[in-house]
């Protein structure tokens, strides 16, 4: 079994609700696409992004961050967890990201809904640490899969939330022209 599969279903069982998550990272590219590279599937962590609202609905169930909480006690020996749960306005994405979104039907759980961000989105949100080889490899895995041109990228750049910090702004410029080109082949 797959590391984000594993993690999910640990959580899934500890949880008495349904709760939605909107995956990315690895675990995203893991069970949101087919064929996705082997190595994605030995993430040890699951990320998440908590929308504004979800973000308020969360603060006021306990029941979620327990089973989130008893998961990660029970990997650690594997060294496996979900701890990255990030606000929207922390991560790469486009303005209207929410309603693009799309279901991740793997593995089978009972309580928890997952999505994923729209390809493109997921692209920019592996932008955020700059030309870093893993997220290149994952970005250039999307684009080829999706078929992603370089003028939806560039579209999708036009759309981009803001991002005050200098090193978010190093860190997409320095990653730009590596997505940049693996869009390009799809361009012509």
């Amino acid at each position: 079994m797959d590391n984000p599969s594993l993690i999910l279903l640990t959580v899934d069982r500890r949880l008495d609700h349904e709760v939605r998550l909107v995956l990315y990272g690895r675990s995203a590219v893991c069970l949101g696409f087919e064929n996705s590279p082997p190595e994605a599937a030995k993430t040890q962590d699951v990320d998440a992004i908590l929308s504004f609202a979800q973000s308020k609905e969360l603060e006021r169930d306990p029941g979620f961050w327990d089973a989130v909480e008893g998961a990660n006690v029970e990997l650690a020996a594997r060294g496996l967890y979900m701890t990255h749960l990030f606000s929207e306005q922390e991560i790469f994405l486009r303005r209207e990201w929410e309603p693009r979104i799309v279901p991740v039907t793997r593995p089978a759980l009972r309580w928890l809904r997952l999505f994923r961000p729209a390809t493109v989105d997921l692209v920019l949100t592996k932008m955020m640490r700059g030309a870093d080889p893993q997220d290149m490899t994952d970005a250039e895995f999307m684009i080829r899969h999706d078929r992603i041109t370089e003028a939806q990228m560039l579209d999708a750049f036009a759309q981009l939330r803001p991002f005050e910090l200098v090193e978010l702004r190093d860190a997409f410029n320095r990653a730009k022209p590596a997505v940049l080109k693996f869009a390009q082949t799809f361009s012509q």
